[in-house]
């Protein structure tokens, strides 16, 4: 885990000294001196080890604990670097029959706290990599530490070893503290702020009639406002919320991009796919046809979104009709198979070509037995209900 913040000021709290019993590795030295300044550990001692001191093996390890590399204090036997000290722990994975109290790491931490707080001092035994301590070795320590290990697969790297109790007395010192938090928020997100930015997402999915089908609409919106409440977004998260819809919403290009067009820009839509007879020169593939009918649901007018809400959501309609469907190689406004009813939405001020196509698409559609009601746009906007009426009136005729 990489991150040292060099401008920051290390802790200095007074603990016990590490002491490495002929350790064999340079490596190993430095990895176990990095590791205790990861902890604010400071005096390392070294017993005979086999390389000599200094060694360039291990400066290179430590990784930048140059402080502690620097001040090692080098023995030449076990009891000359413990003679200074009043309470002495040995590390071992191995029970070595000796009649003295064992403690894993937190509770040897504990006792090294009082003894030094006292005013007394501590140390830790660490031994060699291949074979750790001898028995005398541990008989001449107050207490023995072995940690919670895997016993089928006990042996730790020295310098892990030395890791696992730095923590724990780093710990017990520093009563846990961590040395950063989450930033401070800014102030959670009011009701009202969440209701608005939910009515302006739920409009905009409304554009591209993400909500569907009718029948699923309340409970897909039930589940996106758990989704929102349960983030309880700050103030801040709201505003960047909007502004991510509104650039989804104002920064649509058109159909090929995924968008939807304006009002104004699906009728020329429309009337440009009349007159060109783009649906008669489509190639003769299903796919193609089911393409443009996806295109023209995409970018409906105002009159269609209003007829269609209407259809889909109104009791007397609901699940009857289909939009912008294939019908043979015809795409009417709105069909009922149900009913053999399809609907045509008649614009102002058609062109001649506008008028021609939908009077093929009429003949053809009526010599199938399919009934075709034209409905003005204008009428829709104007009047919705009466519309309705007469659509439920037509509707009644077949049954």
């Amino acid at each position: 885990m990489s991150g040292t913040d060099k401008t920051k000021a290390g802790i200095e709290i007074a603990g016990p000294v590490v002491i490495l019993v002929e350790p064999q590795l340079g490596e190993n030295i430095g990895m176990a001196a990095r590791a205790m300044g990861n902890f604010a550990l400071t005096e390392l001692r070294l017993v005979n080890p086999r390389d000599g001191w200094p060694n360039i093996a291990a400066q290179r390890a430590a990784a930048g604990a140059d402080h502690i590399i620097d001040h090692v204090r080098l023995f030449d036997t076990l009891p000359e670097a413990v003679a200074d000290l009043d309470l002495v722990f040995a590390t071992t994975a191995r029970s070595h029959d000796q009649a003295k109290p064992v403690m894993g790491p937190e509770g040897a931490a504990k006792e090294m706290q009082s003894q030094i707080a006292a005013g007394g001092r501590a140390g830790i035994l660490f031994g060699r990599e291949r074979a750790g301590l001898t028995n005398d070795e541990v008989a001449r320590a107050n207490r023995i530490i072995t940690y919670p290990v895997n016993p089928g697969f006990a042996s730790l790297n020295l310098a892990q070893a030395v890791l696992l109790m730095a923590y724990e007395w780093f710990k017990l010192a520093t009563s846990g503290a961590l040395p950063f938090a989450m930033p401070e928020r800014s102030e959670r997100a009011s009701q009202g702020q969440m209701e608005a930015f939910f009515e302006n997402l739920v409009r905009e999915l409304d554009r591209v009639e993400f909500l569907r089908p009718a029948e699923k609409r309340e409970t897909m919106l039930v589940n996106l406002r758990n989704i929102f409440f349960r983030m309880e977004p700050t103030r801040q998260d709201i505003h960047t919320l909007h502004g991510i819809v509104m650039a989804i919403a104002e920064g649509r290009k058109g159909p090929a991009k995924g968008g939807a067009l304006d009002s104004e820009q699906a009728t020329r839509l429309r009337a440009l796919i009349a007159e060109q007879g783009t649906i008669a020169n489509l190639p003769d593939s299903r796919g193609s046809l089911r393409g443009l009918a996806r295109l023209l649901r995409r970018n409906p007018t105002d009159a269609e979104r209003a007829l269609w809400h209407a259809l889909s959501r109104d009791r007397r309609f609901a699940g009857q009709f289909k939009r912008q469907t294939p019908v043979g190689r015809h795409i009417p406004d709105f069909v009922s198979f149900i009913h053999r009813l399809a609907i045509e939405l008649v614009g102002p001020d058609e062109s001649e070509g506008v008028v021609t196509d939908r009077a093929q698409r009429r003949a053809w559609l009526e010599s199938r037995d399919y009934r075709v009601t034209e409905v003005k746009a204008a009428d829709v906007e104007a009047n919705l209900e009466a519309e309705l009426v007469r659509l439920q009136a037509l509707i009644a005729e077949t049954k």
